[in-house]
């Protein structure tokens, strides 16, 4: 009889760590993983929309007959990359993926030809008619001077040769678009791949959101505004600037404001000055060579210094990435982010000014959100 019991009773013991290893399974969803959870099991599906599938379907990649490496491919047939990328028209927009929800987009990588500032990344959320997301694609992977700067952070990469890659995630409840314009009077190739994964969302989960918006030049005595009229409640968690300086000496005295929630006059935070925001000091300076210091880390980053050639390239122009990861902007209401823009005169007095500034404003919120700006046309968008 008590050889039964422990038999039984060790029974017992194995069906409930099986049930609640079960229920851990069922637990959780499958998103925001890290080293720290990344042994866990889930019910989630994993999936990925190219080229060679452009719905993601399940057993559907790998079947194209024709596209771009047809060619290529006529000695070895089906199945031996035929379809790695699209040509995207002059003046035309392709739907890059379009999902079923629930889910989340956890990875992006592409490579774009042609002029970054003029191909316009879109994203959709829920079946909204106006974007979450509006951006030149050079922009929204920081690399928004039209050349090719090494960026190694925790949201976005940028590896050699222009391979784009980023690793904001991106829930949805019901679906999730993208699309990308090619507003150029050429036509443009892209490579792409679109991972994500089928699985519930938490309720309190909010959706992704990224704005562009460029002023050249700053008129003076006025302060450069990256977001304006955000309605909802949310997280603010990234920043990315090019700056082109027009003046010559130092350019980055100029102090980011936040207001949040009301505010007026006044902003409930303030910075101490540009590259103390983006988290260096003293001008970027090296004190050895006493030029400009690019670096890139997980956080933050000045990972491109244009210098003037002494021909064309006449101007410093400079690109910085500053994300909100472990300390975002939180807002229940409203949210407005502005950058001064402030250099020196003689005697020790600030410079107010008037530089080309564009930027990228990242962030989360509830949705419906408030419609964007107008995105600047070609002409204003073009970097000359």
């Amino acid at each position: 009889m008590r050889k039964s019991k422990i038999l039984i009773g060790s029974f017992c013991v194995f069906m409930n760590a099986i049930s609640l290893s079960l229920i851990g399974a069922e637990g959780f969803n499958g998103l925001d993983l890290n080293l720290g959870n990344l042994y866990r099991l889930s019910r989630a599906e994993s999936r990925s929309i190219s080229p060679e599938n452009f719905t993601g379907e399940k057993g559907k990649g790998g079947m194209a007959t024709s596209r771009t490496g047809a060619n290529a491919a006529r000695e070895l047939g089906r199945g031996w990359k035929i379809s790695p990328s699209v040509e995207i028209k002059s003046r035309t927009t392709l739907t890059l993926a379009e999902i079923n929800g629930p889910g989340a987009i956890q990875q992006i990588w592409m490579t774009p030809t042609g002029v970054w500032r003029w191909s316009i990344l879109r994203m959709y959320w829920d079946g909204e008619e106006k974007p979450s997301v509006e951006c030149p694609v050079g922009d929204f992977f920081a690399c928004g001077w039209g050349k090719y700067a090494q960026v190694s952070s925790l949201a976005v990469c940028v590896n050699p040769g222009s391979a784009f890659n980023c690793y904001w995630q991106m829930p949805f409840k019901k679906k999730a678009k993208i699309t990308l314009e090619n507003i150029d009077t050429k036509s443009m190739v892209l490579y792409y791949q679109v991972n994500y994964t089928l699985t519930q969302v938490p309720e309190d989960a909010a959706y992704f959101h990224a704005q562009f918006r460029r002023v050249n030049p700053l008129p003076y005595k006025q302060v450069y505004t990256l977001l304006d009229g955000v309605k909802g409640w949310g997280h603010y968690v990234g920043t990315y600037l090019c700056w082109g300086v027009h003046n010559t000496g130092w350019w980055g005295e100029g102090e980011i404001k936040f207001y949040i929630d009301g505010d007026t006059e006044f902003p409930t935070i303030c910075g101490t000055g540009t590259e103390d925001y983006f988290c260096g000091s003293y001008n970027f300076e090296n004190k050895t060579t006493h030029q400009y210091q690019e670096f890139t880390t997980p956080y933050t980053g000045l990972p491109q210094v244009i210098k003037p050639d002494g021909v064309y390239e006449s101007q410093q122009r400079f690109g910085l990435y500053r994300w909100h990861i472990v300390d975002p902007i939180r807002f229940q209401k409203d949210l407005k982010v502005t950058i001064q823009a402030l250099g020196w005169r003689s005697d020790g007095r600030y410079l107010p000014l008037q530089d080309d500034i564009s930027s990228v404003a990242y962030w989360y919120q509830t949705e419906p959100h408030t419609p964007f700006p107008p995105l600047p046309d070609k002409d204003a968008l073009e970097v000359r």
